[in-house]
């Protein structure tokens, strides 16, 4: 069983996470149920589904969960994309954001390659 904690990639994925509640909470309300509610969801997915990946007992299983968050990964980096196009963040947040989201994904793609199941 792996320390989900001691790996960068949840730690940056739980700092992204909260980075996102915080952003989401300037939308407005008519997005609510919407948009924040689905980058919110692939946000906490990511992390949440790491932690519970290092639970299983083999690589293999636990690989099968990196493909889960890293699928999440790429649906948030569309939402950020999304956000921007509406004017629901600024340039700056959105590049900010994008190379978070893309920095994760450098990372689990490597962490799945190490595991090549």
């Amino acid at each position: 069983m792996r320390d989900f904690k001691k790996y960068d990639v949840w730690k940056l994925s739980h700092e992204l996470t909260l980075h996102v509640y915080k952003i989401t909470s300037s939308f407005p309300n008519s997005e609510r149920y919407q948009l924040v509610s689905q980058m919110q969801r692939a946000a906490y997915s990511i992390p949440s589904n790491f932690s519970e990946g290092c639970g299983r007992g083999s690589d293999k299983d636990f690989n099968r969960f990196v493909q889960i968050f890293l699928g999440s990964a790429h649906e948030l980096e569309y939402f950020f994309i999304l956000s921007k196009d509406l004017k629901l963040i600024d340039e700056n947040t959105f590049r900010i954001c994008f190379e978070e989201v893309n920095e994760i994904k450098k990372k689990l793609f490597r962490l799945s390659q190490k595991l090549h199941c």
